[in-house]
C-alpha cells in the first residue's frame, strides 16, 4: 500500500491525517470511489434510519 499516496489524497478531499486513519474501508472507497454512483438520496438516507434508529429519542443535537 502506498501510504503516502492515501495521505496526500486524504489531504486533496480536505481530511487530515487522523480522520485518513480513522476511515474504515468501506468509507475510503466511497470516497475515492469514481463509479458514477449518485450520493445518498433521500430513500437511501430513510432505509438507514429505519435500520439504524436512534437509541434515545429525547436527545436533541
Amino acid at each position: 500500500m502506498n501510504w503516502a499516496l492515501v495521505l496526500r489524497t486524504g489531504h486533496a478531499l480536505g481530511l487530515g491525517p487522523e480522520q485518513v486513519w480513522r476511515l474504515s474501508l468501506v468509507e475510503w472507497r466511497a470516497l475515492t470511489a469514481a463509479n458514477g454512483q449518485a450520493s445518498l438520496d433521500r430513500a437511501g438516507l430513510e432505509a438507514l434510519r429505519s435500520r439504524f434508529p436512534d437509541l434515545n429519542k429525547e436527545a436533541k443535537p
